[in-house]
């Protein structure tokens, strides 16, 4: 016997916490690689400039894939949203979210930068940890199988 769909309230809720758990690992990152960044290069003079150079430098692009994630989970969570929040649409946002929070020693982009901001700010490891224990403790209910 399969297990019913979940209201969408179920989903809101459920992408809300994982939000929620998200945004203090952006920030640490944010920060981890603001210091990272003025001990290599120098210091950033200002909010404007720091801001400018998390949209614009290549430097924190390696950033964006995370933000934009989250931006995807305000856009799924908006109540005025035109897509209405489905289990599909949360268990895809879920599995993103899987599938980018994953650090890896070779290779490039999110997942190298993210394993050496791991390996250097113990902020960025406890940030994890709580996002880690985000997924072991509220995985999505399967879909119903017609």
């Amino acid at each position: 016997m399969s297990e019913p769909i979940t209201a969408p309230d179920h989903f809101r809720e459920r992408l809300t916490h994982l939000r929620a758990a998200l945004l203090p690992l952006h920030k640490a990152l944010v920060d981890s690689e603001r210091v990272s960044y003025e001990q290599n290069i120098g210091t950033i003079p200002s909010p404007n400039h720091f801001l400018k150079l998390l949209t614009e430098d290549p430097w924190f692009a390696w950033l964006h894939p995370l933000s934009q994630l989250i931006v995807a989970l305000d856009e799924a969570l908006d109540a005025k949203a035109k897509t209405p929040l489905t289990h599909e649409l949360a268990a895809a946002l879920v599995q993103r979210t899987a599938a980018l929070l994953v650090a890896s020693e070779t290779g490039e982009g999110f997942p190298r930068h993210y394993f050496d901001a791991l390996q250097r700010d113990p902020d960025v490891v406890m940030a994890h940890a709580a996002a880690a224990k985000w997924f072991r403790s509220r995985p999505l209910p399967p879909l119903q199988q017609s």
